[in-house]
């Protein structure tokens, strides 16, 4: 499975297939990405970076990173120390078909100008998320 940037400095191939897609409605997701983020997670060792002539990296906070393309500010990647995954933002990969929506997450943080108007779970943070799965 591949993905990668808008302008394919940064391009990326995936070992195991994504199996869902969560939305984060954390403040610093809905900063990065303009909305919020739905992100594919897969194990670390799963990723691979085939061009990265682009890729940065930002220490979004005491315990995560995002990366993006420095060219053209596609957001890509969120990666947490503490994690054996890696979060990657489901509109960069380039095939989709089979994965669903199936979560979201910090859902009391989402911006005021939208409903959460599907019937998917919704999680007060990560932490909880993962208690469910």
């Amino acid at each position: 499975m591949l993905g990668g940037c808008l302008c394919g400095a940064v391009r990326y191939a995936l070992t195991e297939r994504p199996t869902s897609i969560t939305a984060c409605h954390c403040s610093q997701c809905r900063r990065m990405t303009g909305h919020y983020m739905a992100a594919a997670f897969v194990k670390n060792a799963d990723l691979h970076i085939v061009e990265s002539r682009g890729l940065s990296w930002y220490r979004a906070s005491p315990i995560a990173k995002r990366g993006f393309c420095h060219e053209c500010g596609s957001t890509l990647f969120w990666d947490g120390d503490e994690s054996d995954e890696i979060g990657i933002a489901a509109g960069t990969l380039d095939d989709t078909s089979g994965i669903k929506l199936t979560a979201h997450v910090f859902a009391p943080d989402k911006g005021d100008y939208y409903e959460i108007s599907d019937n998917l779970p919704q999680y007060e943070s990560d932490k909880d998320l993962a208690k469910h799965e």
